[in-house]
């Protein structure tokens, strides 16, 4: 195949196109399984007619006007049915009216807001939104989700399906919630991009500490979603978190790919043009401070700091102690311990992770393990972190606590 093979062109515009024509089947026939089989219908028709006919002038445009005209017949059909059982008494349905076409150009945006919300409906378990969203906003094929999250191919798929039923049998409408539900569900919007970048930035299992691949996806869903709801803080709050701790991902790994912390990392790897886009980011949020401003707020500190030493950790410390009233969590204390470590000192950050409980959580025995080592109390320190090496299911995670283990020894 040569780089212009109609195939691969196929496969980079659908890559480019894919959540605004499912989008925008889905208000359509106001059904998100039944809008993803037409767009897949309308990806083989292109696959079967580009190779012969040539690839279109605006082939975008073409996928598009493709889907959108399976859609009608689909409609037509369920009409005339519809008809036909209401001529013979077995049903009274509700008038459909075909003639549409004006609505069938609304303006995408639109569209696409409306899909993110259902997708990521609290209705749906965690795993299913994230596959869900993957698979119809961020274009990913079920095995690249599979891949990406160490999973079978079958689970990801039974997610996927458990995500359209429920969504269909609760008849939960392809469009925005009403306001009383708005503030609620964007939070789920959020908290599943979130979920994405972050199993992108720390890989909770496998060989890989990190797979930029997710946080990308998540970068443009995130960056979508801003200028869809442009007048949102805490949208532009996450995209800022996102950006910023994306400017780091060159320098989070050596050249063997094993992890280094922040504090060990050049900072001269960091992306300047993501850190630049991240404070814009935060600016536009305007000082409206909700839980994932702050953390981009946290994030800015780190980004600022031409060094570690430069760190303003008092003011962490202080955004922490924001962040635990407005959003509390035993992780977000667990962060405030780092941040207080650095700023007060080993002793009162040990005093606030000894009052933790984060059962299996690996990155809990390995601070209070980096408290106690700098308090000078070796051997405990080393116990900790043995225990949390023996909680990632991290390979590379699990070799960095080992070797602080070793060290100790």
């Amino acid at each position: 195949m040569t780089a212009t093979d109609p195939r691969r062109v196929v496969e980079a515009v659908w890559r480019i196109e894919s959540a605004r024509i499912v989008a925008a089947l889905a208000r359509i026939v106001g059904d998100v399984g039944l809008a993803e089989d037409l767009a897949q219908d309308t990806l083989v028709i292109a696959l079967e007619q580009w190779p012969r006919d040539g690839v279109p002038d605006h082939p975008g445009s073409w996928l598009m006007a493709t889907a959108k005209h399976r859609a009608v017949d689909v409609l037509r059909r369920q009409a005339r049915y519809r008809h036909k059982l209401e001529q013979i008494g077995r049903a009274t349905p509700e008038a459909v009216d075909p003639d549409f076409a004006a609505e069938l150009d609304d303006y995408v945006g639109d569209d696409l807001l409306r899909l993110i919300f259902p997708t990521c409906h609290p209705a749906l378990s965690t795993e299913s939104r994230v596959a869900l969203t993957l698979r119809l906003l961020g274009g990913l094929s079920t095995d690249e989700i599979a891949r990406a999250y160490l999973v079978s191919e079958a689970t990801v798929g039974q997610r996927i399906t458990r995500a359209k039923r429920t969504l269909a049998e609760k008849r939960i409408p392809i469009e925005l919630p009403p306001p009383a539900e708005a503030a609620e569900r964007l939070a789920s919007v959020l908290e599943s991009i979130y979920l994405i970048f972050n199993e992108g930035y720390a890989a909770t299992a496998g060989d890989d500490w990190m797979r930029p691949a997710l946080c990308e996806e998540a970068l443009r869903l995130g960056r979508i979603l801003a200028t869809l709801a442009p007048h949102e803080p805490e949208v532009h709050g996450l995209v800022a978190l996102m950006e910023l701790q994306a400017s780091r991902l060159p320098a989070r790994t050596g050249p063997d790919g094993a992890p280094i912390l922040l504090q060990d990392q050049d900072r001269r790897r960091w992306d300047r043009l993501l850190i630049r886009r991240g404070l814009d980011a935060l600016a536009r949020a305007d000082g409206r401070y909700g839980p994932y401003v702050l953390q981009a707020s946290i994030a800015a500190c780190h980004a600022r700091a031409a060094s570690p030493a430069d760190t303003d950790w008092t003011r962490i410390a202080t955004l922490y102690d924001v962040l635990r009233h407005l959003s509390p969590s035993p992780v977000v204390d667990l962060n405030r311990a780092v941040a207080v470590a650095h700023a007060h000192g080993p002793a009162r950050a040990l005093e606030i992770v000894d009052n933790l409980t984060l059962p299996g959580y690996p990155l809990l025995p390995a601070v209070r393990g980096d408290l106690l080592a700098q308090l000078g109390r070796g051997a405990e320190a080393r116990l900790e972190f043995q225990r949390a090496a023996g909680l990632t299911r991290n390979a590379r995670e699990r070799a960095l606590f080992e070797a602080r283990a070793a060290e100790l020894t």
